[in-house]
C-alpha cells in the first residue's frame, strides 16, 4: 500500500489529529488547503459584522463553532460551495419546522445541515441532515460542527477537481478490494444523503484520496495522473473517465 504521503504532510496523521476536537479541526484546515488547495489568507473569512448581522437577524447567536469556521474560509468557495454550498451568513435560517438552524444544503436543495436549536447554545454541536424531497425527519450527521466542517472542506475538494479525477460504480469485489488494497482515513463513518442507511468512508493510497458513498459509488481525486492510473489498476472496473 501507498500512502498519500507529500513531504512532511500526512494525510492519515494530519486527518487524525483534526477529528479530535474544534482545534484541531481548524489546524487541519489550514494545513490541508496549504497543501492541497492554496493557503487560506486573512480575507478568507466572512468579517464580524456580517456574522453580528446574521445574528441579529436570527435573534440569537450563532454557535462558536459555526461563527468560527465562517470566519476562516467563509469566503473560500473552493473549499466550501464547490459541490453543496454553504450558506452565506445572510442565508442561514430556522427550517420550516422551527427546530434546526440550517447552514449548508446539497446543490439542488435536495438534502440540507443543520444544528438543532435545542443544542444551538453549544460552542461545538451535533450537526443532522434530512432530505427535503423524502419528507424525512432530521438524522444524526456528525457529532460536532467542527467535524462536519472537516468533512465540508474534504468533500468539497474532492469534488472541485477537473484533473486527476475519476469515479466509478462500486460493486462487492470492488469495495473488498478497496478495504484491502488502501489505507482507510480516520474520519469516522457518517451517513451518505444520498444513501443514508451506509455510510461514507474516506481511503488513500497509490498517491490518491478516496471517497467511498454508501458501498455504492467512488471518487477519487490524485496530484498526478500516475496516481489516478495506479487506482484504476488496483481497482479494475467500469470507470467514468476512460484512461488516455
Amino acid at each position: 500500500m501507498v500512502a498519500f504521503v507529500t513531504d512532511e504532510f500526512d494525510l492519515h496523521d494530519e486527518l487524525a489529529i483534526g477529528v479530535r476536537d474544534a482545534a484541531g479541526s481548524w489546524r487541519f484546515l489550514r494545513r490541508f488547503a496549504a497543501r492541497y488547495a492554496t493557503p487560506i489568507l486573512a480575507g478568507d473569512g466572512r468579517d464580524d459584522e456580517e456574522l453580528r448581522a446574521a445574528e441579529t437577524r436570527l435573534g440569537f447567536p450563532l454557535p462558536a463553532a459555526l461563527r468560527a469556521v465562517y470566519a476562516l474560509i467563509g469566503k473560500r468557495h473552493d473549499l466550501t460551495r464547490s459541490q453543496d454550498r454553504l450558506l452565506g451568513p445572510d442565508q442561514v435560517s430556522v427550517d420550516d419546522t422551527g427546530q434546526v438552524l440550517v447552514f449548508r444544503v446539497e446543490n439542488q436543495d435536495v438534502a440540507q445541515w443543520g444544528v438543532p436549536l435545542s443544542a444551538v447554545t453549544e460552542p461545538d454541536p451535533p450537526v443532522v441532515f434530512r432530505l427535503r424531497q423524502a419528507e424525512r425527519a432530521w438524522q444524526p450527521f456528525l457529532e460536532r460542527v467542527s467535524l462536519a466542517c472537516v468533512e465540508m472542506v474534504l468533500s468539497e475538494w474532492m469534488l472541485s477537481g477537473d484533473t486527476f479525477t475519476n469515479d466509478r460504480e462500486l460493486d462487492d469485489h470492488a469495495i473488498a478490494v478497496l478495504g484491502k488494497r488502501f489505507r482507510r482515513l480516520p474520519m469516522p463513518d457518517y451517513p451518505c444523503w444520498a444513501g443514508p442507511d451506509r455510510p461514507t468512508r474516506w481511503f488513500d493510497g497509490f498517491g490518491a484520496v478516496l471517497r467511498e458513498d454508501a458501498e455504492t459509488w467512488l471518487w477519487v481525486r490524485a496530484a498526478s495522473a500516475d496516481g489516478i492510473s495506479a487506482v484504476r489498476h488496483a481497482l479494475p472496473g467500469v470507470w467514468l473517465t476512460d484512461e488516455s
